[in-house]
């Protein structure tokens, strides 16, 4: 990871309140300039492709972006609501020198933020977010590059992105393979697949109970998606459903309920992807990329079947990074983000659950008994909020009092603290054998690491 601080970007793309700063109309049109400046190379014109989720602010910023692209010679595609992993498809379908996704994920529809993605469909590295920061802040090198008004940019909308990335969602189901028995509640958050998840399941043959469709510009993750799963897992229990999925705003990510109503995190979505595709011989290496907040015991549940987990930095992008260094391809998170090399460079929580439904169908399981042996340690993960934090997050006292809840701990126990890329969060997560133990340490932690960081 690059050490020089970023001042827009954070662990996944521009993000903040929105018409606040850095998300701004204003900031919106720099930026469209500076990826636009960026990501021109060559004399050829140069495309960029727009989508957004639900969020009312989404006028704002996406004809701010679009200007700014335009006035650097670019071709804006404006795709409408689209998820996350659309939009890193259809850049690269379409051929596109740069795709932006405007979404704040699964935070409340007061923030807003902004995705970067390169001619590959991948996010950016630190390095590129640092260049592109370096030309927001040169408004007179952009100023300068600012093309005659004979080659500025067009914008046209494109009527069938849905149906494309529609087309390619139910070609990552196996063809021999059909829904046609099982019955799915979809809660799409309100959000950005509120139109293209119920469809591609209904397509497969499911019967779908969709949630979460009626987006209103201000609803998006208000009780429900994959942070808030409990409308998914009542109407799961209330139409006696197969199995529930929750998505979050920009669909990148999932969270499934089985059919008595429990939840399935991504750490063990991920296991069952992993065994399925190493029993066909597509899953190179005979490794998963994880992160650092990944489960003791999706490590084991991996070594238990001959595969090996490696650790990133959280972030998805960090995660392909790392699946890219190792030849891997999968990868994920236990937020729900996962990666499947095989079919794109970005989490896509749709398609992450019809592997898993193609997995219960093939063998003819239940969702409860396809993940009820499937065991992970306790967990615990409390968030203190910062107003600012500097470096206190290295200081010794830190440390110290981080060594001494290690140590309370024994050796089946872990401590892992970070700042949250998204939001002005401190992240404090425990895991252990040892539930209430566990409990009172994480606790005590966060009261202690709170005093010391806000006085």
């Amino acid at each position: 990871m690059n050490n020089k601080k970023r001042k827009y970007f954070g662990t996944d793309g521009i993000r903040g309140r929105a018409n606040t700063h850095p998300m701004t109309g204003e900031t919106a049109l720099k930026v469209g300039m500076a990826a636009g400046e960026y990501f021109t190379r060559g004399k050829h014109k140069h495309n960029v492709v727009i989508g957004k989720d639900t969020r009312l602010s989404g006028y704002l910023i996406e004809p701010s972006l679009t200007a700014g692209f335009i006035s650097m010679g670019m071709n804006v595609f404006l795709v409408g609501p689209m998820p996350t992993p659309a939009i890193s498809m259809l850049t690269r379908s379409m051929r596109c020198d740069v795709g932006v996704m405007i979404s704040a994920s699964h935070n409340s529809y007061e923030d807003n933020g902004i995705k970067l993605f390169d001619p590959n469909g991948l996010k950016l590295s630190d390095k590129n977010e640092l260049e592109i920061e370096n030309l927001i802040d040169n408004n007179n090198k952009l100023t300068k590059n600012l093309v005659d008004s004979k080659n500025l940019g067009r914008a046209k909308r494109i009527e069938d992105a849905a149906g494309r990335y529609l087309e390619f969602v139910k070609s990552t189901f196996p063809r021999e393979l059909s829904l046609k028995n099982l019955k799915i509640v979809i809660d799409c958050a309100n959000g950005a697949a509120y139109q293209v998840a119920p469809r591609a399941l209904w397509e497969l043959g499911a019967n779908v109970i969709p949630i979460g469709c009626s987006p209103d510009g201000t609803n998006i993750n208000y009780k429900c998606g994959s942070t808030n799963p409990k409308l998914m897992t009542d109407m799961v229990k209330k139409h006696n459903a197969h199995i529930g999925i929750a998505l979050d705003g920009d669909a990148d990510r999932c969270i499934i309920c089985d059919e008595k109503g429990n939840f399935i995190d991504g750490d063990k979505l991920i296991g069952i992807i992993a065994r399925r595709y190493h029993s066909k011989n597509l899953l190179t290496g005979n490794t998963v990329i994880g992160t650092h907040m990944s489960n003791f015991g999706l490590e084991i549940f991996l070594n238990n079947i001959g595969l090996k987990l490696i650790r990133s930095n959280v972030g998805d992008r960090y995660v392909v990074e790392k699946m890219k260094k190792h030849k891997c391809n999968l990868g994920g998170e236990q937020s729900g983000h996962i990666i499947i090399g095989k079919h794109g460079s970005t989490g896509d929580g749709l398609v992450a659950s019809l592997q898993i439904m193609a997995e219960m169908v093939e063998k003819n399981l239940t969702a409860y008994h396809l993940f009820k042996n499937f065991k992970l340690l306790p967990q615990l993960t409390e968030s203190i909020n910062y107003k600012t934090i500097n470096n206190k997050i290295n200081d010794n006292m830190i440390i110290k009092k981080i060594k001494n809840a290690e140590n309370l701990l024994g050796k089946n126990g872990r401590i892992l603290i970070r700042k949250s890329g998204t939001e002005n969060k401190l992240r404090i997560m425990g895991e252990s054998n040892q539930k209430k133990l566990l409990i009172s340490v994480i606790k005590n932690l966060k009261k202690e690491i709170s005093k010391y960081i806000n006085e």
